[in-house]
């Protein structure tokens, strides 16, 4: 589906999943483009906007990383909480590179480095959560090399729902979502940078998470091409919204756009209710 917005029927909760284009290295304009995308969701009704992982520098812009490192408390994360809180829409800012040696105000997983670093902030521009990427990729990525692993999982609270983040090669690690939807989470975000060709791992490893933890799962994908020492590599799009069934709520192509869906709590509690595999884990 190639549109400049999809959607589906208001649920208690709207998510906007702002499937933005990002340019290797135009800091400036594809923050300026988030800013864009979040007035819009607000301005359709959404409660939660959610950007794509490292849509500030570009995931494979790797050369560009160190350069455009700023702490949590630097400027994109805080025009993106004063736009929350101008437009009373909660954010998630997808990714960016954080400096963790420049940071001060939240804990971090080492003295320095860097970080792929999320951050959610209500609808008041309070920051309810930080996620840093734990698994870091490593096939003809140079992620591995240049950041910290994250150490922490928090959840955060969004219209009544249990909020969980975790970011793209994450979704590969199901154990790492057991740990989530043991702490309760009812709507997992999944910021990322997933390119072509892999569209069937990109859609089955999303579903299946939805399907095992009986939650809504929501794929936030940039659009793109980029060029580096590999060639030219192309996020496929395809920013997804999946319920507790597995079932595709609204998703989208690979151009930008806005992918909304509504979230509704008593679809998690009635589907595990009805299918009641958490409570039949043994392990």
């Amino acid at each position: 589906m190639h549109s400049d917005h999809v959607s589906v029927s208001d649920e208690p909760l709207s998510i906007a999943l702002a499937q933005i284009h990002v340019e290797a290295g135009a800091v400036d304009r594809n923050v300026d483009r988030a800013l864009e995308a979040l007035s819009d969701a607000a301005a359709r009704g959404a409660d939660l906007v959610a950007l794509p992982e490292m849509f500030t520098v570009g995931y494979f812009a790797f050369d560009r990383y160190d350069r455009h490192a700023e702490p949590v408390e630097g400027e994109t994360f805080s025009r993106l909480r004063e736009a929350a809180a101008d437009h009373e829409i909660a954010v998630l800012a997808g990714t960016i590179v954080e400096d963790l040696e420049a940071t001060e105000s939240v804990p971090t997983p080492a003295d320095e480095g860097l970080a792929n670093t999320a951050a959610l902030f209500d609808a008041e521009g309070d920051l309810q959560l930080i996620y840093r990427k734990h698994h870091l990729f490593g096939y003809e990525s140079a992620e591995s090399e240049l950041l910290v692993p994250g150490d922490r999982l928090e959840t955060a609270t969004v219209g009544g729902l249990t909020v969980g983040v975790t970011t793209c090669y994450d979704l590969r690690f199901p154990g790492l979502y057991r740990r989530l939807v043991d702490a309760g989470v009812q709507l997992l975000l999944v910021p990322s940078a997933w390119p072509y060709p892999r569209i069937e791992h990109w859609e089955t490893l999303a579903r299946a998470r939805a399907i095992e933890n009986q939650c809504y799962v929501a794929t936030i994908n940039g659009s793109g091409t980029f060029n580096g020492d590999g060639g030219e590599v192309t996020l496929l799009g395809r920013s997804s919204v999946y319920d507790p069934w597995g079932v595709t709520v609204a998703s989208s192509g690979d151009a930008p756009t806005t992918v909304t869906a509504g979230i509704d709590l008593e679809t998690v509690a009635s589907v595990r209710e009805e299918f009641p595999a958490l409570r039949d884990r043994r392990f």
